[in-house]
């Protein structure tokens, strides 16, 4: 029980209400103690009118009154001249002296308290104002065991009080406490646990429902979150469904470029110039195909082979970039610029880097050619001591909102209508396979551009 949110609360609840009582107690038991002293000055002053009332009264009836305003002698001052009115033999002589006529709070606590603890019985004189100003002050000596006692009894039933008050209070606040907290943190633990269960299931979502505020935030998060994770594992079931796919698709592809392969080693052999010129740029297109098919079956099976980094000379691998788009760009006003030096290497998988620089071109060529307006796509290199950055910048209308919010992320982040968005996904996968990363520099009405950083030497040293 100690474990539980309103077993905490119901035992804290009993030790903060005793905690109270306690500081009720000192102030009450001082009150008490001042009542009491107080009575006895009463009686005592009553006897006292009785003696001035008839003052032949026998030694018999003295004693009696005595004993009824339970003091031993009682001085009364009138005019000036004090007086001893009744007087008894005392058991002890007189110990202290009280005076109750203007007492301050401290005082009758400090004395309260002094009595309580100290049980040894003692004679006491204590001063008071007569009542009705009957005088001008009148004193009692009294015997304090009744008086302490009297105390005790009185203490004892201001803690049984407390007990009862502290156990129906927390017991009320036990109830609240799980009608209005626990039972509904065991609804959310509830929420959760169902979900937990089947999380591709929508109906299992949590429905904020609590009055407690605080309560209602913390199930509008879990439903958010939930609903995106529903939804996260909704789409990767697609992706794997996709992949599966893919891999057929792959498949059957590589088989049908092999198949072109061999018709090209034929067309090599042609005499025509033209021919010659552009055999080799089909063949290694194909080629290229045929690989990226493989590389598509191996993602099948696990994920994208590790690339096989080598210094690969980078404005071959531009050029063959440049050229391949040319061919697209048709009679379209757009100019393709690499301002790659001859002879610049980096530490890359020279295809893996194709693939990556000629996702991005194509992107801003599909972006610039649906503007309808003529522009201008450059490929750069900067040269650092321990990194390359190779920059795709262009002057197209930039990237739109959607594209901008899920950035490389696959079937989100697609930069055109129509679009799938994996272009950037899986270029930013094999980039960071290299141990770099691809990142958006800019984007907005200028133009984008993306940086490629490649950092030199083994990706585990970086």
């Amino acid at each position: 029980m100690l474990r539980t949110l309103s077993g905490r609360f119901l035992i804290l609840t009993i030790i903060f209400v005793m905690v109270a009582e306690v500081l009720i107690f000192v102030p009450s038991i001082a009150r008490f103690r001042e009542d009491y002293l107080l009575s006895r000055l009463e009686r005592a002053q009553i006897a006292s009118l009785a003696l001035l009332a008839d003052d032949m009264i026998s030694k018999e009836l003295e004693t009696e009154l005595l004993r009824n305003a339970e003091v031993y002698n009682v001085v009364l001052r009138r005019d000036e001249v004090r007086q001893l009115m009744l007087s008894s033999e005392m058991p002890a002589p007189i110990q202290d002296t009280f005076d109750l006529r203007d007492p301050s709070a401290w005082t009758l606590i400090y004395d309260a308290m002094a009595r309580l603890f100290k049980p040894e019985p003692e004679v006491i004189r204590v001063i008071g104002a007569p009542v009705l100003e009957a005088g001008l002050l009148i004193e009692v000596t009294i015997w304090t065991k009744d008086l302490r006692n009297a105390m005790v009894d009185y203490g004892l039933n201001i803690l049984v009080l407390s007990a009862v008050i502290s156990i129906f209070t927390a017991s009320l606040l036990f109830v609240a406490v799980r009608m209005i907290l626990v039972k509904p943190i065991k609804g959310v633990v509830g929420y959760m646990q169902r979900y937990a269960a089947a999380p591709e299931d929508a109906r299992r979502i949590i429905q904020p429902g609590a009055g407690v505020e605080e309560l209602r935030e913390a199930e509008v998060a879990l439903q958010t979150l939930q609903t995106e994770l529903t939804a996260a594992l909704k789409q990767r079931e697609r992706l794997a469904q996709l992949g599966g796919a893919v891999a057929k698709v792959s498949h059957d592809l590589r088989n049908i470029l092999t198949s072109a392969q061999l018709f090209t080693d034929r067309i090599e052999m042609s005499e025509d110039p033209t021919v010659k010129r552009m055999a080799p740029k089909l063949v290694n297109s194909i080629t290229r195909a045929v690989h990226l098919c493989e590389s598509t079956l191996a993602f099948g099976k696990a994920e994208e082979p590790a690339p096989k980094l080598t210094d690969v000379p980078i404005a071959d691998v531009v050029q063959d970039v440049v050229e391949s788009e040319s061919l697209a760009i048709g009679d379209f006003d757009l100019k393709l610029t690499n301002e790659v030096a001859q002879g610049a290497l980096v530490m890359a998988d020279a295809e893996q880097l194709y693939r990556v620089i000629h996702n991005l071109v194509r992107n801003a060529r599909q972006a610039i050619v649906a503007a309808g307006q003529a522009g201008e796509i450059t490929i750069a290199l900067e040269d650092a001591p321990d990194h390359s950055l190779i920059r795709v910048s262009d002057t197209g209308p930039g990237l739109p909102p959607k594209a901008l919010e899920h950035l490389f992320k696959p079937f989100q982040g697609g930069m055109r209508k129509g679009g799938t968005g994996l272009g950037l996904a899986i270029s930013s996968e094999l980039i960071r396979g290299h141990g770099g990363e691809l990142t958006l520099e800019k984007s907005d009405e200028s133009g984008t551009v993306f940086k490629i950083c490649l950092p030199k030497g083994d990706a585990a040293e970086i």
